[in-house]
């Protein structure tokens, strides 16, 4: 899915992390803090994302990001994986969108829940 020119990042997080952000004013991951940005995905990258980071997690919401309506920069990487021993070759061969600090709520087109994203 694209707005404007650009296609759209994808984040998964929990839906404590997204009413915590609702209040704040903007969204913060712990990775922020711990790894400088946030870690988000190509609507096509969710399923590997999920089957390699969340699986069996209950509660999960993807939140559609669009790059265009972001006021932090967007820098596409191959992925920084929390225990490399653990890192599946087939996501080391891509690249994903890392955002380099806050996500303004402006820029969340819209919400959803994982299991509905993957089931649609």
């Amino acid at each position: 899915m694209t707005v404007g020119g650009e296609p759209m990042i994808y984040h998964i997080t929990t839906e404590r992390g997204w009413q915590i952000a609702r209040e704040m004013g903007e969204y913060r991951a712990y990775s922020l803090k711990n790894e400088g940005f946030i870690h988000c995905s190509t609507l096509e990258q969710i399923p590997k994302v999920v089957d390699a980071f969340y699986q069996n997690q209950p509660d999960l919401l993807v939140l559609a990001i669009s790059p265009e309506q972001l006021q932090s920069p967007v820098k596409w990487e191959q992925p920084q994986h929390p225990n490399p021993e653990n890192a599946t070759l087939e996501l080391e061969k891509e690249t994903f969108p890392h955002i380099y600090g806050a996500i303004n709520l402006e820029s969340v087109v819209f919400v959803k829940p994982l299991e509905e994203l993957l089931n649609s």
